[in-house]
C-alpha cells in the first residue's frame, strides 16, 4: 500500500495551510482595495514574504505532492507552483503597467490552482462521492465560484474608481468671489484653491520633483525645461508681474495668481510676505513641480480660478527622504504594487476628463477682492473649446476633426520613453509644447525653444493671399459692436452673439484665387488685397493664453522686381527687434483702465473697458483687407508674402519686465487700483533677474504660417479684364474660409457671395448652403435661409448645424413647436451644445412651458454655471412660475455676469489719441502701409497720421494714454 505520510504531514501543517489562506486573502484585499496608507504597504509586504515561503515549500514537497496525490489534485499543485514562480519574477520585475501580462498570469494561475486544490480537499471531506465525474463538477463549482469572486473584485476595484472624483459644475454659482474656495477668511484666498483638511502643505512637498526623477526620468528631464517648471519667480515676467501686483494692491490680491503659479510659496503661507523679500528663496523658484498637479484630488467644477482641492498624502516623506535605506524600500514597494500610487497622483479625471482638468488654471475670472470693481472674465481656454467641433460637443462649428481632442493630445504628445508608467514603450510629453517662446530664450535652453516653434510651425494655422478687388472710397472709422458679456476676452460658439457691421456695403466682384488666375495691377490704381489667416489643428482661440500680453500679427509686404519696398502693414522697429508698428492688424486683447491707460504691464486687475478682442475661434478664419497703392515707380512684377507673425511676450512687456523702472523725471504720475498714469522708463538694473544671463533677451519673431504670389503690373493707361474667378474642386475651403472670415465681421453680402462659389464647386457640398443660411439668418432675410438651410437638409438630413439655423428660421416665423423639434435634433447629437440648449430653453418658455424650460436650462448650468443668457432665461421662469426667491437667485448671478456696458465710455479718449486702435476696433477696416523711406524703400504709402503715443516706443511709454 502507498505510504502518503509526507503529503500528509505537509498538508496537515498549519504553517502551510496557513500561508495559502493568507496569500488568498491578502491577493483579494490587495486587488480589490489598492489605498495608499501604512497598513496596505505593511499587506503588499507580507503577501510577497508569504508568497515566497509557499514557493519554497511547494518546491520541497512538489515531487511527493504529485507521487501520492490524484491526478487532479496534481494539476492543482502544478498550477499553484507555476503562479508561485511567476510570482517570484513579478518580485523581480515589479508590476508596472508592462508586466500587467506577468500580474494576471500570476493571479490565474494561482487562482486555478487554488480552486482545484480546494476541490478535491473538499472531496476527501466529503463533499460529493468519490469519482471523476464527481470530482470535475466540484472542481467546475469552485472554479466558476473564484471567477464569479474575481469579476466582482474587478467591478470593485475599477469602477468605484472610475466614477472617483469626477469633475461635476454645481447647480448654481456662487452670488460674489467671497463663496469661492475658503472665502475671504481662508489663507489662499482669493484663489479657489482648497486644501484637504483646511491645512497647510510644507512648501518642500513641491519642491522634490527630482524624486520622481528615480522612476520617471525622462518624464523629469521634459518638465524641467517646461513652462510649467518655470511658471513662479523662476520666470522673469511673471516676476515682475507679481511685483508691481503686490506694490500696486497689496500680498493678498496676489494669491489669486498664486493658486496656480506659486505651490510652494502659497500653500505654505511664504505669500502673505512681499515676494521681493523672498523672491530668491528657493520656494520662490520651484514653479509647478510634480506634485502641485498629480496631488489635485478633486476638481470642483470648470469655473476654473485653481477650483480644486489638493491632498497631502501621508506617504509623501517616505518617498522624499534623504535616507538610501528608507528611500530603496519605499521604490521597492513602489515597484512591486504601484496602484496606490498611480492612484494617488493619476487620478479618472486626469484622463477621461483631461479639458475640465486643465480648465482649472486655464481658465480666470476677476472680481471684488483681485480688482475692487466686478466680475470680469480673464482668459478661458476651455468654454471655446467646449463649444467647438473640435471638442465634439458644439454643433455649430464650419469644420470638425476627424475625431475629438482634448488638451493633452496636442499639448502632451506621445513620446517614446522605457519611463516607469510608459504604455507600449511611450509618454505623455511633459516638456507641454505650446506657444511659450519666451522662458527657453531668456533660460538659453535651445531643445525646449526648437520645440516650441516646430510646434508653432506645425500647420497649426495657414495663410492665404487669396483675393484682389477694386478700393473702395475711404473707410469712416464707426462704432463697433460690443458684446453684453463682461469679459476681455473672445466669445466665439460658447455664447450666441451677433456681429453686425455698421458699414451697409454690397459684395464687390473680386478675383480669386490669386494664385490661380495670376491677375495684372496697373500703376497708378488702389487696390484691396484679402489675405484670409485659418485655424486648422487649434482647440481654443487663436492666440490663447493671456492675449494682452503677447504681439500677434499679420505682415503683408509688397515688393517688385527693382527691389523696391512699396508696401509694408506689420514691419517691426530696430531690425525687426522691436516695436511692432501700430498699424498692423493685431489678435489680441487690447484693454485700458479707468483713466484710458494701456493695461500692459500684466495688470487685468485695473481693466475696466475693452477697445477690441480680435481671436480666431477653433475651426474658422479670419479675412484681413489691405489698401495697396501700385507706385507709378513700380517694376513690372510685384511680390506679395504675408507672414502671421507670434512673439512671447510683446516688446514693451519684455522691456518693462527686465528693466521697467518709473520715470524718475515725472512729478504728476498717480497710481490707484484702477488706473496707473506714471511712464516707465527701461533703465532699470539687471541684477538678480530672473533669466540665465543679466541682460534683456531678444525674443524671437516666429512666422507660424506664410503665402507668397506674384502679380503683373502694367502701365496706367492698360486696359484690364475685369474681375475673374477660378472654380477648382480642391479650392472649396479656400472659399469656404474666406467668406468665414467675411461672416464673422459681419460683412454678410460678401459672405454670402463667397459660399455661393462653394456651392458652384460642389452643389451637392451641404457646408456652402448651411453657410449661405447662416449668414442669411443673420441679416435677418429668413426667406432666403428657409431655402438654402431645406437645400442643406435635403443633401445631408441628419446634419446639426443645418437644424439649428432652420429652427432659428422656424422661430422667426412663430412656429415655436417647429423650432424646438429641430432643436432637439440638434441636441441629440450634441447634447452640451450650450446655444441650442439655450435656444430650446427659450422657446419653452415664449411657450409658457416653464417647468420644461427651466430642466433643459439647468442642462446649461451644467456646462457652465456661468451662463449668462441661461441666468437670464432662469430668471425670466422662475417669475412665471412665481418662485420669486429662486428667480432673484438668477437674477443676482445675471447681474454678476453681465457686462457694464457704461465702462466702453472709457475707450473714447484711448482711440482719439490711437487711431489705428480706433481702426482696429472696427468690424470691417482695411490696413494701409506704414511709412516708407523714400528712395531707399520706395513710394511713401497714406498713413493714419501718427500720434504721440505712437512716437518713440522705445522710450518713454507707460500707460500710452
Amino acid at each position: 500500500m502507498p505510504q502518503a505520510a509526507p503529503s500528509k504531514s505537509f498538508l496537515s501543517t498549519r504553517l502551510f495551510p496557513g500561508l495559502v489562506i493568507f496569500l488568498f486573502g491578502s491577493a483579494a484585499y490587495l486587488y480589490t482595495f489598492p489605498q495608499p496608507n501604512v497598513f496596505y504597504a505593511v499587506i503588499v509586504l507580507l503577501h510577497a514574504v508569504a508568497g515566497i515561503i509557499v514557493a519554497l515549500l511547494l518546491a520541497f514537497f512538489l515531487f511527493r505532492l504529485f507521487k501520492y496525490g490524484s491526478v487532479v489534485s496534481a494539476l492543482g499543485w502544478a498550477l499553484l507552483f507555476a503562479g508561485a514562480i511567476v510570482g517570484l519574477i513579478l518580485i523581480k520585475t515589479g508590476t508596472s503597467r508592462a508586466e500587467w501580462n506577468l500580474l494576471y498570469l500570476h493571479i490565474l494561475l494561482s487562482l486555478a490552482g487554488a480552486g482545484i486544490v480546494f476541490a478535491e480537499w473538499s472531496g476527501k471531506h466529503g463533499w460529493l462521492s468519490p469519482g471523476v465525474g464527481n470530482s470535475i463538477i466540484r472542481c467546475s463549482i469552485c472554479l466558476l465560484a473564484l471567477a464569479g469572486l474575481g469579476a466582482g473584485a474587478r467591478y470593485l476595484r475599477e469602477s468605484r474608481w472610475q466614477n472617483h472624483a469626477r469633475i461635476q459644475n454645481p447647480s448654481m454659482p456662487p452670488a460674489t468671489m467671497n463663496g469661492e474656495g475658503d472665502g475671504p477668511d481662508g489663507p489662499f484666498f482669493p484663489s479657489s484653491a482648497q486644501v484637504y483638511g483646511a491645512q497647510k502643505i510644507p512648501s518642500k512637498f513641491f519642491m522634490e520633483s527630482e524624486s520622481c526623477k528615480r522612476c520617471h526620468e525622462d518624464i523629469y528631464n521634459q518638465w524641467f525645461s517646461s513652462a510649467h517648471h518655470f511658471s513662479s519667480f523662476n520666470n522673469q515676467w511673471y516676476r515682475k508681474s507679481i511685483e508691481y501686483m503686490q506694490d500696486t494692491i497689496g500680498t493678498k490680491p496676489s494669491k489669486w495668481c498664486g493658486g496656480c503659479h506659486d505651490p510652494a510659496v502659497l500653500y505654505s503661507g511664504l505669500m502673505d510676505t512681499p515676494i521681493k523679500q523672498i523672491v530668491h528663496r528657493p520656494e520662490s523658484q520651484a514653479g509647478l513641480g510634480c506634485m502641485m498637479c498629480h496631488s489635485i484630488a478633486d476638481v470642483k467644477s470648470s469655473m476654473g480660478q485653481g477650483d480644486f482641492y489638493l491632498e497631502y498624502p501621508k506617504l509623501h516623506e517616505l518617498a522624499a527622504t534623504k535616507n538610501p535605506l528608507e528611500r530603496a524600500f519605499h521604490d521597492f514597494l513602489v515597484k512591486l504594487n504601484p496602484e496606490p500610487h498611480r492612484r494617488v497622483f493619476l487620478k479618472p479625471f486626469m484622463r477621461e476628463q483631461t479639458a475640465e482638468f486643465c480648465s482649472s488654471c486655464h481658465k480666470v475670472h476677476l472680481d471684488v477682492p483681485v480688482n475692487h470693481y466686478r466680475w470680469v472674465r480673464g482668459f478661458n481656454e476651455y468654454d471655446n473649446w467646449q463649444a467647438s467641433g473640435v471638442s465634439g460637443q458644439g454643433a455649430r462649428s464650419f469644420y470638425y476633426p476627424a475625431k475629438p481632442s482634448q488638451c493633452a493630445d496636442c499639448h502632451m504628445p506621445q513620446t517614446r520613453s522605457n519611463d516607469s508608467g510608459n504604455v507600449g514603450g511611450f509618454v505623455h510629453s511633459h516638456r507641454f509644447p505650446g506657444a511659450n517662446t519666451a522662458v527657453p530664450t531668456a533660460n538659453d535652453d535651445p531643445e525646449q525653444l526648437k520645440i516650441t516653434e516646430d510646434f508653432l510651425k506645425s500647420g497649426i494655422l495657414s495663410v492665404d493671399i487669396f483675393a484682389l478687388s477694386p478700393a473702395r472710397s475711404e473707410p469712416q472709422p464707426g462704432v463697433a459692436n460690443q458684446s453684453d458679456l463682461s469679459t476681455t476676452f473672445a466669445v466665439g460658439e460658447e455664447a450666441e452673439t451677433k456681429t453686425v457691421s455698421d458699414q451697409e456695403l454690397d459684395a464687390l466682384p473680386v478675383t480669386a484665387p490669386l494664385n490661380r488666375v495670376h491677375p495684372t495691377l496697373r500703376r497708378g490704381d488702389t487696390v484691396r488685397i484679402d489675405v484670409v489667416v485659418r485655424t486648422k489643428k487649434i482647440g481654443h482661440f487663436f492666440p490663447g493664453g493671456t492675449v494682452d500680453a503677447y504681439d500677434t500679427w499679420l505682415e503683408l509686404k509688397a515688393t517688385d522686381d527693382k527691389g523696391q519696398t512699396i508696401f509694408w502693414s506689420g514691419s517691426v522697429e530696430d531690425n525687426g527687434k522691436g516695436a511692432v508698428e501700430k498699424g498692423a492688424h493685431f489678435y489680441r486683447s487690447l484693454q485700458v483702465d479707468a483713466h484710458g491707460n494701456r493695461i500692459n504691464k500684466r495688470n487685468a486687475w485695473s481693466t475696466r473697458a475693452v477697445v477690441y478682442v480680435h481671436l480666431i475661434p477653433p475651426g474658422a478664419a479670419d479675412t484681413v483687407h489691405y489698401r495697396l497703392r501700385i507706385p507709378e515707380t513700380s517694376g513690372d512684377k510685384i511680390t506679395l508674402h504675408a507672414r502671421l507673425c507670434y512673439r512671447k511676450f510683446a516688446w514693451w512687456n519684455t522691456q518693462f519686465s527686465f528693466a521697467g523702472v518709473v520715470d524718475p523725471n515725472q512729478t504728476n504720475g498717480d497710481v490707484a487700483p484702477d488706473h496707473d498714469d506714471r511712464k516707465f522708463v527701461f533703465s532699470g538694473s539687471l541684477q538678480g533677474i530672473s533669466a540665465k544671463e543679466e541682460k534683456i533677451p531678444d525674443i524671437p519673431i516666429v512666422a507660424l504660417a506664410e503665402d507668397e504670389v506674384t502679380l503683373n503690373v502694367a502701365p496706367r493707361n492698360t486696359a484690364l479684364p475685369g474681375p475673374e474667378t477660378v472654380l477648382q474642386a480642391g479650392d472649396w475651403q479656400r472659399w469656404n474660409d474666406y467668406g468665414i472670415g467675411l461672416l464673422l465681421q459681419g460683412d454678410m453680402k460678401a459672405a454670402q457671395a463667397a459660399f455661393e462659389k462653394v456651392t458652384e464647386i460642389d452643389p451637392k457640398n451641404p457646408d456652402g448652403w448651411v453657410n449661405i443660411g447662416r449668414a442669411a439668418v443673420q441679416e435677418g432675410d429668413m426667406d432666403r435661409a428657409r431655402t438654402v438651410l431645406s437645400k442643406a437638409l435635403t443633401l445631408s438630413p441628419d446634419l446639426a448645424r443645418a437644424h439649428f439655423f432652420y429652427a432659428k428660421v422656424l422661430r422667426s416665423n412663430g412656429h415655436y413647436d417647429e423650432a424646438a423639434d429641430q432643436l432637439r435634433k440638434v441636441l441629440v447629437q450634441y447634447p452640451r451644445d450650450r446655444v441650442a440648449l439655450n435656444d430650446l430653453g427659450r422657446i419653452l418658455f415664449l411657450q409658457r412651458k416653464y417647468a420644461d424650460a427651466v430642466k433643459v436650462l439647468q442642462s446649461v448650468l451644467a456646462v457652465d454655471p456661468e451662463d449668462l443668457q441661461a441666468h437670464y432665461n432662469l430668471m425670466l421662469c422662475y417669475n412665471g412660475m412665481g418662485d420669486q426667491k429662486q428667480a432673484h437667485e438668477h437674477e443676482v448671478r445675471y447681474l454678476r455676469f453681465k457686462a457694464d456696458e457704461a465702462a466702453q465710455a472709457i475707450t473714447g479718449p484711448y482711440r482719439q489719441l490711437n487711431p489705428e486702435d480706433n481702426n482696429e476696433r472696427q468690424a470691417i477696416h482695411e490696413h494701409v502701409s506704414a511709412p516708407l523711406a523714400t528712395g531707399r524703400l520706395g513710394t511713401v504709402s497714406r498713413r493714419i497720421p501718427a500720434t504721440r503715443s505712437e512716437t518713440s516706443q522705445t522710450a518713454l511709454v507707460g500707460g500710452s494714454r
